[in-house]
């Protein structure tokens, strides 16, 4: 029997190139992977969790979507922020430091009791204290470098030895709880400005802390992806051990660190001393809880080696927006501590989840 004459048999209709692979089926195939690939990111959490308080807020309180609103929204977000950034590097490094909170005011108090008693120049205070916060950055890494003690048990040393000093040092030097006045020494209006001036335009009043805040978020950013100090902090945070193995160093990786929240602790000092003059010693306890919780609504996880910067903002924004939002909504703001737990633990929920999906990689 002969063989069919004409061509071998081919699709039914149209030219054969229309059967070739295109851009358009690339991206339906690869929509899939895309769609994995943002699902492990560590701020998706944090990010999904920022438009659900807003929507929230903005239908229960009018006054929440106000201009001025705004405002005031940014300035509760970026002075937790501005913490939050290094002690999310920090965590994404495997540590903790329970100390942060404190030491926002023993910067600030060193630097209003040194111009007070030794000089008449608020600079000269202001560059004291941030030598002190460094300092107090720097021990706490080389304790933990030194000791190979967990960072919970040196940094509450830490939180402890600072919490009785700023009492202690406070009341010897000035006689009360708090520091004097300072307004009217020299520097005073131009440190004002740098870490407490404001600039309102069209009814959004921006002060200098959001500024501030922003400004660290994209160096803390840059550093953590851009650079090879960055791919340290992911090692280190990871698998210490394994770090030391191939030539990371892991104890001088982890004292910058430590110095990075020693700088945040020091502008935010700054901001409380030059927004209201004088300083209660006091202040600060428990504030160190706050900016963990910021950094793991994040995306930071508690075993270090996985967390994002970016994250740490959109945490401190949904404080920012939850601390504000309760009070335009005139609801009781003894709910607002549950709030806050309630949100650290689906943030840790969700964070293990998206790292499993990260660890399995887009397929």
């Amino acid at each position: 029997m002969s063989s069919p004459s004409g061509p071998p048999p081919g699709p039914a209709s149209g030219p054969p190139s229309s059967f070739s692979p295109s851009a358009a089926d690339f991206l339906v195939q690869d929509r899939p992977a895309a769609l994995r690939r943002l699902l492990a990111r560590p701020e998706l959490g944090a990010l999904i969790a920022a438009g659900a308080v807003f929507l929230v807020f903005a239908a229960a309180a009018e006054p929440f979507l106000r201009v001025a609103s705004l405002g005031t929204v940014l300035y509760a977000a970026s002075t937790i922020g501005i913490m939050a950034v290094p002690v999310s590097l920090l965590m994404i490094g495997g540590e903790f430091d329970l100390s942060a909170g404190v030491l926002v005011t023993t910067a600030a108090l060193t630097s209003s009791m040194v111009s007070y008693q030794f000089t008449a120049v608020t600079w000269v205070g202001v560059v004291v204290s941030l030598a002190a916060a460094l300092a107090v950055g720097w021990f706490n890494g080389w304790m933990l470098g030194r000791t190979r003690l967990p960072s919970f048990i040196v940094t509450l040393g830490t939180f402890l030895m600072l919490t009785g000093a700023n009492l202690g040092v406070t009341k010897l030097v000035s006689g009360t709880v708090s520091t004097k006045p300072i307004s009217d020494m020299q520097g005073f209006a131009s440190c004002r400005w740098l870490f407490a001036s404001e600039v309102t335009v069209g009814g959004l009043t921006v002060k200098a802390t959001v500024w501030w805040w922003l400004g660290m978020l994209a160096v803390g950013s840059w550093v953590l992806l851009r650079t090879r100090f960055g791919n340290w902090i992911f090692a280190v945070g990871g698998d210490a051990a394994a770090a030391r193995a191939v030539g990371v160093p892991v104890a001088r990786t982890k004292t910058v660190l430590y110095l990075g929240v020693g700088f945040g602790a020091w502008v935010l000092g700054q901001h409380l001393l030059f927004s209201f003059d004088t300083v209660q010693s006091g202040e600060g306890v428990g504030n160190e809880l706050i900016y963990i919780v910021a950094a793991v609504i994040g995306g930071c996880l508690i075993t270090g080696g996985y967390g994002s910067v970016a994250g740490s903002a959109l945490g401190a924004l949904i404080f920012g927006m939850a601390s504000k939002g309760i009070v335009y909504a005139q609801w009781n703001p003894d709910w607002f501590k549950f709030f806050l737990g309630a949100m650290l633990l689906l943030a840790a929920l969700l964070n293990a989840f998206v790292k499993r999906r990260a660890e399995r990689g887009p397929r």
